[in-house]
Formats: structure tokens, sequence, C-alpha cells
């Protein structure tokens, strides 16, 4: 069994990888039009409701609907804003425990199990949750899913023409894929001082992933993404302002 240390760390690879997820399974789902089939609960309660979302944001931001996807990104992002304000809280209460985790690992060194156990009940006296960096992706994961059915599905969105692109097209001139790896990129650069290290390869891994896959979905999607991303970099920005400015924070 694996050492308390390596249990959580497991795990956040596991979540950093399943970040890819919704684009690896919308990656063989094919670029098929449809028209939405309301009478399932996906269709009836999810993708109709945000179809139906980007329509009416779109007659109210000018009818664009690259705006309307703006709209969306910063209404979902606002919405697990707590959330990802509990994972900051979270990974400062790990940070801190570190030298007793190193204890810790010194003392049942010779015990896996043991060590497991021991961190395992050091977490839960100082409430930290290894896993709180999960929720948020596991909110967005259905949103990118979603979003992606109501492009296939919404003839509207589909035939939208939004600066040089067609939505429900592959970006013609590749902008956008590059705009998602760099953003991603960035983002992930300056969450670098957070990450392990033995998972800094994903720092360039990640980027070229997302780079082949947005190449196959159409600028909708892609657009969402690189939304996401410059919320995240800003927020970061201000979350981490002073780890950034290489002053720890208080």
């Amino acid at each position: 069994m694996e050492s308390g240390r390596v249990f959580v760390l497991s795990l956040s690879r596991s979540w950093k990888w399943a970040a890819l997820a919704p684009f690896v399974f919308l990656a063989g789902c094919g670029s098929t039009e449809y028209t939405i089939d309301r009478s399932g609960f996906w269709n009836r309660y999810i993708v109709g409701p945000l179809s139906d979302s980007l329509d009416w944001l779109a007659g109210a931001l000018f009818n664009q609907y690259g705006l309307a996807i703006l709209a969306i990104t910063v209404i979902v992002r606002l919405a697990i804003l707590p959330l990802t304000l509990k994972q900051y809280k979270s990974s400062k209460q790990m940070q801190a425990l570190q030298p007793e985790l190193k204890k810790l690992r010194e003392k049942h060194s010779t015990d896996p199990k043991k060590q497991q156990e021991e961190t395992m009940k050091l977490f839960q006296q100082h409430g930290v949750n290894p896993l709180a960096g999960c929720f948020p992706l596991l909110i967005q994961m259905p949103v990118l899913i979603a979003l992606y059915n109501s492009i296939l599905g919404n003839p509207h969105i589909r035939e939208h023409n939004f600066l040089w692109m067609q939505l429900g097209e592959v970006d013609p001139l590749y902008v956008l894929p590059v705009l998602a790896a760099l953003t991603t990129f960035i983002q992930q650069k300056m969450m670098q001082a957070q990450m392990p290290s033995n998972m800094q390869s994903l720092l360039f891994i990640f980027p070229i992933l997302i780079l082949v896959m947005s190449l196959q979905f159409p600028a909708a999607l892609v657009l969402y993404w690189v939304y996401s991303n410059l919320f995240t970099i800003v927020q970061s920005y201000f979350i981490y302002k002073p780890q950034l400015k290489g002053v720890p924070a208080k």
C-alpha cells in the first residue's frame, strides 16, 4: 500500500489528468449535427436549458453567440468561485502541514499503511480536504459536454459567425487552438509553485494535448475553454498574488 503522501499526490495527479476526460470523450463523439431531443433527463434539464440560455444571452448581447459563451463562462466560474477559494485555503493548509507530514513519513517509513492512516488523521484534525481541487473540475466537466451538445443541437450556434470563424466548425486559422494551449500553459505556469515536483511535466504535456484535441472541436467549445482559462489566469493573479511576487502569503 502507498504512503500517505503518495496516496494524496496520486489523487491530485489523477484529477489533473481527469481534466482531459471531457475532451477525450468529445473527441470520440465526432461532429455529427443533430436536433436536441428533450425527452431524456440530460437533454431536457441540462442541454436544452443551456441551449436556451445561450439563445437568450445572444439576443441580449447584440446577437453575438461568442459573447453569449463569454457570459456563460463568467456565470459558471463565478458560481464555483466559493469552491475555488476553498481549494486555495486547503492548498495553504497543506503547505502548512508539510513539516508534520515529513515527521510522519520518517516515523512510519517502514509501515506505509500506518503512515497513510496517520496522514488521513492529520488531515481530519486540521480540516484539510486533499480532494478540494476536484470540485471545480467536477462542475466544469458536465458544462463542457453539455455545451458541446448544445452547439451541435442548436443550428443558430452552429451557423453563427463570430469574428473570423463559424462557431460550429473548427477554427480555419487555428488561432483558437493555439490560444487554448497558450492560456493553459500560462495558467499552469502561474500555479507551478503549488505543483509537486513530480508533476512539473504536466506544464508542457497538458497544453500540447489541449492543442491537439482543440484542432478537432467546434470553435464555440474551444472559445469557452479560452475564456475559462483567461478567467482562471486573472483569478489566480489576485488569489496567488503574494506568491507570484515571491512574497510568502499570510
